[in-house]
Formats: structure tokens, C-alpha cells, sequence
């Protein structure tokens, strides 16, 4: 290690080039501030490079698959159609090449100077940078801790990046499995269940508990997985998993103790997100930490440790890309004397099947829990008619409510246009919505948008495509 003789001067120093970082530093920068981001891999983070991205180019692919059939029925005709996963790696190489070319070019454009190398805090206003043998230090006035996390996964599983797979790898293929067994309830394995199956796949989808969604939208996943011919086994824990040439054996115990062995082409399991943490030498400085090992911070991202903030994956709540962005703005603009506030309560959660899920807010049985006088409805995607001439017409929307103020609590779906149509149910909750301000505007149509409308219409029995509830309380 060679110890350079001088000591940068930063504004902010920034840890961690994924969403949250990248997004951090710009938002500093274009407030005026001098910004070096650190990164020890690649500008984009996991998100980019290896995760959200790649992944979301896969379930795309299959989206896209699925909708030959329809394509077909309506006139279209196809000399031939091949999956091609050479070419499908190949694209996947290019564009996540070309969006982390952008987030290069966008710090170069906001003078946010890029240092490669792992970082480590000396004190609380200094940080030492590590590339190879080189070492250069910088003397900061705020950092923003944005490290991520790291997978981990249960240690007697013997990975070999060709059979037994990570969630990451399984999106790395050439060839598409004969058969899959996938382990877990988070979204990257349903994902994976959901467009492997699509593509033909025969997969066997082992949830260890129950699906994390409102008890309607987990019976609509059940029952899409159904048509999908997934087969899906329920409270089933993982006890081993080993590989004998081209073939993969994994052993489960199901809720009623019984050993159940399956036989694959290939297995693959998500690993749970924990804060990455190790390295950054947090331990000599004295931050406050939570219980389960997370950085604490208050609701603009600042530590215990006033010069220090942190966001994303280093900090409670939910591992998404898009959390870790609110908040790499928020603390930008706090540190440049702003009053910025993150609240987490109506994150909108999106999980790319086929076809998508969305939700915000409270779900029936939460609102419940909390309290309130819960009144719900749902509308099947079925009934509209725009969903039928697309070809889409799996899903639904169901919408939580509070009988007694008819204020919005809650508002899930899965659904063609999930994904651009729950931003309106976020808009909603953060506003404070009642079921009128839903109903009262004009919804475009034809679009998928009328099935949110009728949904909240359904509360008082008003959905004009669904059977009246009975003749005293339609209309009402």
C-alpha cells in the first residue's frame, strides 16, 4: 500500500455508485456542492449490473412471448418462432452496458468526480480509498453512506453457477431449463417462477411461507401460477440440495413434517439482503446501529453521527432501488440546508409477472389490524374492455378502504398496466384520497386505467361492469 502525501478537500463524499448513490451525488452536485463518488465496482451498483435491470430484461422477454399467441389469434403470422438466449444474453450485455454508460456520462455532466476503489472512515470527517496498492485520503464535510447489501444464502448449499443457482445466475443462461425448482417468496423468485414458466419451462415454485401480498392478489397469483402450470408447494423449508451430473435433488420438509424429494434440471434460490457494512470500518466511529444491524438514521437520512448519512440498503426497510433513490435526494438536499422528509409508509412495491403486480398502502388484513372499519372491493381486469381487446384480461384490482371516512387505504393489483397505474393509488394515499377523489376525475378510455376507476366505483356498489351487489345498495 502506498500512502499518497496529499488530502483531498470534499463538500460530500459519496459511498456506493448504485440507484441511491449515483442519484445522491447528482442532486448534490447540481445543488452547488463538490461531490467524489466512491465505488469499487461498477457506476450502476447491483441494480444495473446484476440485478433489477438484467432481470427486468428477462421478464420483459417473456411478456413480450406471451403475447404471440394473442398476436397469432388476431391476424398476425409467424414463419417461425425461436427462443434465442445467445441473443437475448447478448442484448442483455448491451443495454446494461449503455445505461451505465448514461449514469457515467450524467456524473461527468454534474462534475461529480468518480474514484474507483473500496472505502473505509477514519474518522468522522475523513475516509481512506483503496485500489489495489494505491490509497488516497479526503478530508469531507458530509458523507452519504449508500454501500448497499450483500446476499446470503444458507451456507450448506454448494453453488456451481451451472445447476444450482443464485437469482442473479439464473438470468445468465444460454439455455432455457427443462425443469426448475425455485426457492423462496420475495419477488425475484416469483419473477423467475412466473417468466420461466411462460417460456416453457415446467417449474416448481417451493414458498417457505406465505406469499407477502393481500390475501385477493395472493389468490390471483396462486391461480395465474395455476393456468402458467406452475406447480407451487406451500410452507415448505429447503433441508438440502445436491446434484448428481445433469440433474438436481432437492429435499424439503413440508407444514405437516413430511420429507418430500424433487428432481430438476435446475435450481435456483433469492438470497436475503443484509446491509454491507463490513468494510467501511463503522465500528471504531461509534454510530448508533439497529437491532438488526442497520444503520440508524432519522427521516432525512442522517446518522447518529452528524456528519454522516445513510440510505438505501444500509438502512430498515424494504430492499428497493426505489427507496434508496427517495432517499439519496432527500439527504442530498438536507445536507444543502433543505427540509426534505422521506415517509416509507406508501412505497409502491412492483413485481414484474406475467403479467404485472403492484400495491401501496394497507392491505385488508393490515387495516384491520390497525384499526379502522375496513370496506374493500375488486374489480376483475376481465371486465374491461380494454383488457379484452389486448388480449390481457388476467387480474384484478382491489381497493382498501375505511368504511367510516371512505379514505383510501390501500390499493393492489396485478394486471396489464399494474406498474404505470399504481402511481396513481401512491398519488392518492400520500393525498389523502377518499374514494370520490378516485372517482370524481375522467378516466381515459378505452384503458386499463378504467379498472382502478371501477374498483373504487365498487365500494358503494356503483362499478357499472360488475353484477349490482343487490337492489337496495346498488347506486349508493
Amino acid at each position: 500500500m502506498v500512502v499518497g502525501e496529499i488530502t483531498e478537500d470534499k463538500d460530500v463524499i459519496v459511498i456506493g455508485g448504485g440507484p441511491g448513490g449515483y442519484h445522491a451525488a447528482i442532486r448534490a452536485a447540481s445543488l452547488g456542492r463538490k461531490v467524489t463518488l466512491i465505488e469499487k465496482e461498477e457506476l450502476g451498483g447491483t441494480c444495473l449490473n446484476k440485478g433489477c435491470i438484467p432481470s427486468k430484461i428477462f421478464t420483459h422477454f417473456a411478456q413480450e412471448y406471451k403475447k404471440l399467441g394473442h398476436l397469432s389469434d388476431m391476424g398476425m403470422e409467424f414463419v417461425q418462432t425461436e427462443l434465442n438466449m445467445t441473443t437475448l444474453q447478448e442484448y442483455r450485455e448491451k443495454k446494461v452496458s449503455q445505461l451505465r454508460k448514461g449514469v457515467e456520462a450524467l456524473c461527468k455532466a454534474n462534475e461529480v468526480e468518480v474514484v474507483k476503489g473500496t472505502a473505509s472512515f477514519l474518522s468522522e470527517t475523513r475516509i481512506g480509498v483503496e485500489n489495489g496498492h494505491d490509497f488516497s485520503l479526503f478530508n469531507f464535510k458530509h458523507a452519504i453512506i449508500a454501500a448497499g447489501g450483500e446476499f446470503h444464502y444458507p451456507q450448506d448449499i454448494d453453488f456451481d453457477s451451472e445447476r444450482i443457482l443464485k437469482e442473479r445466475e439464473i438470468f445468465t443462461l444460454d439455455e432455457l431449463p427443462s425443469e426448475l425448482a425455485v426457492y423462496g417468496t420475495d419477488y425475484v423468485s416469483l419473477e423467475i417462477a412466473s417468466s420461466f414458466a411462460v417460456l416453457g419451462t415446467k417449474v416448481t415454485l417451493i414458498l417457505p411461507e406465505a406469499l407477502p401480498f393481500d390475501s385477493s392478489i395472493t389468490k390471483e397469483v396462486l391461480r395465474l401460477f395455476k393456468k402458467q402450470k406452475v406447480t407451487v408447494l406451500k410452507e415448505s423449508k429447503l433441508q438440502e440440495v445436491s446434484r448428481s451430473g445433469d440433474r438436481v435433488f432437492t429435499v424439503l420438509k413440508n407444514q405437516n413434517g413430511e420429507i418430500i424429494s424433487i428432481e430438476s434440471s435446475h435450481f435456483a434460490i433469492s438470497g436475503k439482503v443484509k446491509p454491507n457494512l463490513k468494510e467501511l470500518g463503522l465500528d471504531r466511529l461509534g454510530m448508533k446501529v439497529t437491532e438488526g444491524g442497520y444503520i440508524q438514521t432519522d427521516r432525512r437520512g442522517q446518522t447518529s453521527l452528524g456528519t454522516l448519512w445513510a440510505i438505501g440498503d444500509v438502512t430498515e426497510g424494504p430492499s428497493l432501488a426505489v427507496k434508496a433513490i427517495k432517499q439519496g435526494k432527500a439527504a442530498a438536499e438536507a445536507i444543502a440546508g433543505g427540509q426534505p422528509e422521506v415517509d416509507l409508509r406508501h412505497i409502491p412495491t412492483v413485481i414484474q409477472l406475467t403479467p404485472p403486480l403492484a400495491f401501496a398502502g394497507l392491505s385488508e388484513d393490515e387495516a384491520k389490524e390497525a384499526g379502522y372499519s375496513v370496506s374493500v372491493s375488486e374489480f376483475p381486469v376481465r371486465g374491461n374492455g380494454y383488457g379484452g381487446v389486448t388480449g390481457s384480461p388476467d387480474g384484478l384490482v382491489k381497493i382498501v378502504c375505511d368504511k367510516e371516512t371512505d379514505l383510501i387505504l390501500g390499493v393492489h393489483m396485478i394486471g396489464a398496466g399494474a406498474v404505470e397505474l399504481i402511481q396513481t393509488g401512491v398519488l392518492g394515499l400520500e393525498m389523502a384520497a377518499r374514494d370520490e377523489d378516485f372517482s370524481f376525475p375522467l378516466h381515459a378510455h378505452p384503458g386499463f386505467g378504467e379498472s382502478l376507476l371501477e374498483a373504487v366505483e365498487a365500494l358503494k356498489g356503483a362499478a357499472v361492469h360488475l353484477p349490482p351487489r343487490n337492489k337496495e345498495t346498488a347506486g349508493r
